[in-house]
């Protein structure tokens, strides 16, 4: 017998999917920021799973905001870069742009290190790989040295061209002390553009030490569990080499609902997905068709990460965002958020200022009663006294500021969404909105029409479906190196061979974790580009010939037009993936409709609204807006003119009109 527990840290809670003999358990807790492995103990605990029969195989996977906290927090561990003579300043100069244009007296940025951590040495490749400056026995001295009197916990080591010929970068991390975490360029990122991979491979430097730590308490916590963690590519990978890769998982809970949401999409027949994660925090938006889309030209903070992940828009916008006015009177929602500590108002535990959550209770669209199954019953008053706060600044009655709050925030969350499809040549009318967060189900018909979307899907564990998407997500790599010069300059068999020696490695990791190598999948592509382009587009590889004419007709669509310029091949890329463990969602019972168990007022609605519990739900059944549907985990407004179908698998169809 066999357990697997899918665990998805957010800004505010810790939630749980529970796969055991065909049966899926959901729950919450609280998050603890300041320890998150508390939380997920907690759980563990809750779920009875420190008492698991002697030969149950307990497997958990976890996508963790670790990585992802300590960069947006500055609470990195103390890190020293070390480069080639002459580039010490390369992460502070960066690419010299400019946030803002036209701005003569722009905020200034603190170098993401001291300069007196930025240490330069020999080792220096020229383009083609020649050696221009040797690296010496002196200068592995200076660096012991400098080590020494810093006393880093960890170090970055980005020489130039270090893609090529990996030597100089090894022999300094064989000099350095054992005891630092070391972070090496040809291992994190071995491709072309120096500042993007130093800059990757200090992120990497920087909070690997606090991901280790962290899955290291975690493994002790239950020493029982065989942990894997969610990469920012949507695969998961072994705990134990996660913290050597932790830059892979700055976008490892979202990357956890994208997986769900493109199993859900299978489920009910729909591949072209657009979606919203939406949480207490903030909210993840993107674009699912058929594959995940990933991109390596992803951010966090002001950083570029450009390690495979996920492609998605992400904003201040959550259950917990505060509402305020400002100095000229109008009000604002957002990016500050309540957190989980004290939370909204009406979560009762000190919270004084008024957040999206406060506003939908003070409308009637959360009930006080159904909050967490009735575990935790929410503050009316409190969220009444905190709107009432901003109504009066306003000159409006409080269920008017409240209503001014969501239409707010979803405004910010519309514009979210404009960029992911609209602003990308994507007609959203052809694509189906799927939302999912615990706050997701009560914005989603409205997001849906400021889009002119006429479908949407909540699924079913909408309000934990990160954590389900755990469940549902592949054991994979992605692997990269880059191989530059003009495609029709190369010949098929040696890309074949170039290919190889990225992929063998990469079976070999995989096979340590205890998979097959017969189950895993190898899917080769290339970057291309037209001669003179700075960008590139990723394009399925099966050879030279194929791959040219994919780009071209890619670039097409992409932009319009192709031209009759040389294309250059700039990177190999590699995805290795085992197919992920088979969940079947538990069919919803067939029979008499379930009724509501109660009507409601809600604001700008005449008559009394339907309450449904989605557990009484059948298969088929059809409810017509306006209506609540409320579960444990999260609540739907379904909007007048909406109407939604319970599909068998208990996911909610939403339809228009």
């Amino acid at each position: 017998m066999s357990v697997i527990l899918g665990v998805d840290t957010g800004g505010t809670f810790t939630d749980f999917v529970l796969y055991r003999e065909g049966t899926i358990t959901t729950h919450k807790v609280l998050s603890t920021p300041a320890a998150p492995e508390a939380a997920i103990l907690q759980g563990v605990r809750d779920l009875q799973l420190d008492q698991l029969a002697e030969g149950t195989a307990f497997y958990m996977v976890h996508g963790s905001t670790v990585a992802t906290n300590a960069v947006l927090e500055g609470k990195g561990a103390r890190t020293v870069f070390i480069t080639n003579r002459g580039l010490g300043d390369m992460l502070s100069i960066g690419r010299q742009t400019r946030r803002e244009l036209y701005n003569l007296q722009p905020h200034t940025l603190a170098p993401p290190v001291p300069r007196d951590h930025c240490l330069e040495t020999g080792g220096r490749l020229a383009a083609d790989g020649r050696v221009i400056e040797p690296l010496t026995g002196a200068d592995l001295q200076q660096l012991r040295e400098a080590i020494a009197r810093l006393q880093p916990e960890a170090v970055a080591i980005n020489l130039l061209f270090s893609y090529l010929d990996d030597r100089f970068e090894k022999q300094i991390e064989a000099a350095l002390p054992q005891d630092l975490f070391i972070s090496r360029a040809s291992r994190v990122l071995p491709e072309y553009k120096e500042y993007e991979r130093g800059m990757t491979t200090w992120l990497n430097a920087c909070v690997g030490p606090r991901v280790e730590g962290y899955l290291q308490r975690l493994q002790q916590g239950v020493p029982q569990a065989q942990i894997t963690v969610m990469q920012s590519s949507g695969g998961t990978i072994a705990a134990r080499q996660a913290g050597e890769e932790a830059v892979h998982m700055l976008l490892s809970g979202p990357a956890g609902g994208l997986a769900a949401a493109r199993y859900i999409g299978e489920q009910v027949g729909c591949r072209r997905l657009l979606t919203f994660d939406m949480g207490g925090t903030s909210t993840d938006v993107a674009l699912v068709d058929g594959e995940l889309k990933l991109t390596s030209e992803g951010h966090i903070r002001d950083y570029p990460v450009a390690v495979p992940m996920v492609d998605m828009h992400t904003i201040g916008a959550g259950g917990g965002s505060l509402a305020s006015v400002d100095a000229g009177g109008l009000l604002q929602v957002g990016p500050e958020s309540a957190g989980a500590d004290p939370g909204p108002a009406c979560y009762g535990q000190g919270g004084k200022r008024a957040t999206v959550t406060d506003a939908n209770l003070l409308l009637g669209r959360l009930r006080p009663g159904a909050f967490l199954g009735g575990d935790m019953v929410l503050d009316g008053a409190a969220a009444e006294a905190a709107v009432g706060e901003i109504a009066r600044k306003l000159n409006l009655s409080p269920e008017e500021a409240a209503a001014g709050i969501l239409r707010l925030a979803n405004e910010h969350m519309a514009h979210a969404l404009r960029v992911m499809s609209v602003q990308r040549g994507i007609d959203p009318r052809k694509l189906a909105l799927v939302s999912f967060g615990g706050a997701g189900g009560l914005h989603v018909c409205a997001l849906a029409e400021a889009l002119n979307m006429q479908q949407a899907i909540v699924p079913v564990y909408a309000g934990v479906l990160s954590a389900l998407g755990m469940l549902v997500a592949p054991r994979a790599r992605q692997l990269s190196r880059t191989l530059s010069g003009l495609l029709q300059e190369w010949d098929t068999p040696t890309l074949e061979e170039a290919f190889g020696r990225l992929i063998e490695p990469g079976l070999e990791a995989m096979q340590q974790e205890g998979v097959a190598r017969e189950a895993i999948a190898v899917q080769p592509s290339v970057d291309l580009r037209y001669r003179g382009q700075s960008y590139y587009l990723n394009i399925p590889w099966e050879s030279i010939d194929q791959a040219a004419e994919a780009f071209h007709a890619q670039h097409e669509q992409r932009y319009g037009h192709r031209l009759a310029l040389p294309v250059e091949l700039v990177n190999l890329r590699v995805a290795l993936q085992r197919p992920p463990q088979q969940i079947v969602l538990q069919a919803v019972s067939q029979g008499d409709p379930g009724e509501p168990y109660e009507h409601v007022e809600l604001h700008g609605i005449d008559t009394p609204v339907p309450v449904y519990a989605r557990a009484q739900l059948v298969g088929g059944q059809t409810l017509r807006g306006p209506a609540l549907i409320t579960e444990t985990v999260s609540t739907t407004y379904l909007a007048p003119d909406w109407q939604a179908r319970v599909h068998e698998t208990g996911c909610l169809l939403l339809n228009r009109g």
